[in-house]
């Protein structure tokens, strides 16, 4: 399987602001639907975000106005911008793809997946 590579996690003050990568050398990303999920200590992971091929987004309401997901396909990374952080969007991140059957539309049930990148908002 290939394997997802996420990065800009970190600590950061409620109110504040993030960018979250998720690239890959292996796959061609703008070929596949990406969806951002998260996990919180003691919670299920839910998905937050997933962005189409065509770069058509969908969030979760509890993000929706404070996040957003975007492509650059030249440099073959999906970004998730983080604003308005509050203590309740701590954990680690997620992205993830369905590569076995190459899947170019959201929902997705992702079969390939990264390491993940935590975020953590406290003052």
């Amino acid at each position: 399987q290939p394997q997802l590579v996420e990065s800009g996690g970190g600590l950061v003050q409620p109110g504040g602001s993030l960018r979250l990568s998720c690239t890959t050398s292996e796959l061609a990303l703008f070929n596949y639907a990406i969806t951002w999920f998260r996990q919180a200590p003691g919670k299920e992971r839910e998905g937050v975000s997933c962005i189409s091929g065509d770069g058509s987004a969908n969030y979760v309401e509890s993000v929706k106005d404070r996040f957003t997901v975007s492509r650059d396909n030249g440099k073959n990374t999906v970004y998730l911008q983080l604003s308005r952080l509050k203590p309740d969007d701590t954990g680690i991140y997620s992205c993830a793809a369905k590569t076995e059957i190459r899947t170019t539309w959201c929902p997705i049930q992702p079969d390939t997946w990264g390491q993940g990148t935590q975020v953590t908002v406290s003052a």
